[in-house]
């Protein structure tokens, strides 16, 4: 039965009638042949009821639009993977992998950039299939790669691969893809002998805590990967962390909000001004005075300080236009500013703009947020 498929659309607030709209539209982008709007609506409860299974030429089209891989599609338990056959086969790809050049796995981080950059402007929906094959290369060069000195640059690459798939599924509403995610990213940093993936991946994994509702357990676990191997971290990654914690304290409230502005500024005075917004041995995060900013106003704006407006809308005016859906935040951040200071017009002006750009990159967190303070208008 394709419940996946009933739970992703609903996730997105579709009818069925909006996802056949959808569906036809998309088909007709890639100049695809597909059934009637009105046999659609008929496949999609049967698909929905289990009475009829989705074929991989809808499988296509529903994949990307939905943001979901085809186990969460279908509703089905992924298969274990095939092992090597015999040990010809095996010492093949032991070959293989340990001949891997230094240009290929620089491919591989030129590709997991090109992906941070389409996800950046354009969401993460329409991405799974390239992302998933693309992990699948890496953790198969992984596995069968022998010696430290073979293993570990792959290590590296999967696990900034691992962390923005991760967030690209937590993006999407897939919180177990996303947990299992970051649990590869962090097998992969500790394989790479890397503290600064790994405390990357605990910090973000934090999020998937805080967004199920365990904000205090998000809490500890963004502040246990401050402590993992605090020495080996660089500056900029101890300012994400600890910006990460000052959201995250404000986003638990009960009496946190002074250990949230402490967690400010220590994040200020640890974030180097270099005119760079990311370390060359950690591009998985950026971060320079002018992100901390909008950073700084989130939090202010969860904790209800009035001094949040001035921050947002100096953030507002100067980031990048790429950086899509972070603007979706920061109207959310607008929102509840005004909100807080009873400007219900203004208010309702920026949730709009926000609700505009949640469903332009098809991000089902921003909406869940956006949902939550349309109760409050």
């Amino acid at each position: 039965m394709a419940t996946g498929l009933r739970a992703a659309r609903t996730a997105r607030g579709w009818s069925q009638d909006r996802l056949v709209y959808e569906i036809r539209r998309a088909a007709e982008q890639r100049l695809l042949d597909i059934a009637s709007a009105a046999s659609l609506k008929t496949y999609v409860s049967e698909w929905e009821n289990g009475r009829r299974a989705i074929t991989e030429r809808y499988a296509a089209i529903l994949r990307p639009l939905l943001g979901v891989t085809d186990v969460e599609l279908k509703g089905e338990t992924a298969s274990e993977p095939q092992q090597a056959d015999g040990y010809m086969d095996l010492l093949s790809r032991i070959d293989a992998a340990g001949s891997l050049s230094q240009s290929m796995v620089q491919t591989f981080l030129d590709q997991t950039e090109l992906l941070r950059t389409m996800d950046r402007q354009m969401g993460a929906a329409g991405l799974v299939d390239q992302m998933n094959g693309h992990l699948a290369a890496m953790e198969d060069a992984l596995t069968f790669a022998v010696l430290p000195s073979t293993r570990q640059p792959i290590a590296r690459a999967l696990a900034g691969a691992s962390t923005l798939a991760a967030w690209q599924a937590l993006d999407a509403g897939a919180v177990e893809r996303a947990w299992r995610r970051y649990e590869l990213a962090k097998r992969a940093a500790q394989d790479a002998d890397s503290p600064l993936y790994l405390a990357h991946a605990m910090g973000e994994q934090a999020y998937v805590l805080a967004d199920a509702g365990r904000p205090q357990l998000a809490v500890e676990l963004v502040r246990d990967a401050q402590r993992t191997h605090a020495d080996r971290q660089s500056p900029r990654l101890r300012a994400w962390l600890a910006a990460a914690e000052a959201e995250l304290c404000a986003e638990a409230g009960a009496g946190m909000e002074t250990e949230a502005l402490h967690a400010l500024e220590r994040a200020s005075s640890v974030l180097p001004d270099d005119g760079e917004m990311r370390d060359p041995d950690m591009v998985s995060i950026f971060l320079d005075p002018h992100h901390l900013m909008r950073w700084r106003g989130n939090v202010l704006a969860k904790l209800g300080d009035s001094s949040a407006m001035e921050e947002l809308y100096a953030s507002l005016s100067s980031v990048d236009a790429s950086f899509v859906r972070a603007r979706s935040g920061m109207h959310c951040d607008l929102t509840q500013a005004h909100l807080a200071r009873g400007e219900l017009d203004d208010a309702r002006t920026h949730l709009q703009q926000a609700r505009l750009l949640a469903n332009r990159t098809g991000s089902v967190r921003y909406r869940r947020r956006v949902e939550l303070l349309t109760g409050r208008l």
